[in-house]
């Protein structure tokens, strides 16, 4: 996924948390922001060390969430930034439950 479909700065992912606009379930968190106007959907992810102590962890759940929103990049809305936070089912995953997870979870957020 190209950075441009990336939220990075601190001070985007504080807008977002800020709407507290946020759904769950059981591996993931996601929160979104309604922007009008923006070309493409952004997302941010997050995986913290308390979820994935190592690093090779963290980034593989990282790699399978960025590529099951590739695989999902057409369904959804181009005028919105999203943040997607793991919690600790999240890294016993594999890749087909990651992206039958964050469809459920795009589904409760009304992006699908």
């Amino acid at each position: 996924m190209r950075k441009s479909f990336r939220v990075k700065k601190e001070q985007d992912f504080q807008a977002v948390f800020n709407q507290h606009n946020s759904v769950a379930n059981r591996a993931f968190v996601l929160y979104k922001l309604d922007k009008p106007g923006q070309k493409h959907f952004r997302v941010g992810i997050s995986v913290g060390k308390k979820i994935a102590h190592t690093a090779v962890l963290r980034n593989q759940v990282k790699r399978y969430i960025r590529q099951s929103l590739l695989e999902l990049r057409s369904d959804l809305p181009a005028e919105v930034d999203f943040l997607i936070i793991a919690r600790q089912p999240a890294t016993s995953l594999d890749m087909a439950e990651t992206k039958k997870n964050l469809i459920h979870l795009l589904k409760l957020g009304k992006m699908i």
